[in-house]
């Protein structure tokens, strides 16, 4: 999984680009899924403690840097999987996180 990161002022660029990026993608039979995620002020914290559950509206943990999409590739390996995020429009002015899934 690609998680697409950056701060609140990279906000206006989330789509640049990415509809070539996600076309190259599929025809390279690549793309398994994917979207952008509204803003963490947006967000609601769901928390267990003492059978309690407690909600908290926004992020859990103030950060500069937030998650505001993510991709779902399947990839051959790791090398693929980098040059894959590498191609992402967001590489260029955000940070790619690839973080591979447990398996089910």
């Amino acid at each position: 999984m690609l998680l697409i990161c950056g701060d609140e002022s990279t906000a206006e660029h989330a789509m640049d680009g990415c509809d070539g990026w996600a076309e190259e993608m599929r025809r390279r039979n690549v793309l398994r899924g994917g979207g952008g995620l509204r803003p963490p002020a947006d967000a609601t914290t769901v928390r267990v403690r003492d059978d309690e559950v407690l909600l908290t509206d926004g992020p859990f943990a103030e950060t500069r840097e937030q998650i505001g999409g993510y991709c779902l590739i399947e990839c051959a390996d790791l090398d693929e999987a980098i040059e894959i995020a590498a191609r992402h429009p967001a590489a260029g002015y955000g940070t790619i996180e690839i973080r591979p899934l447990l398996p089910s």
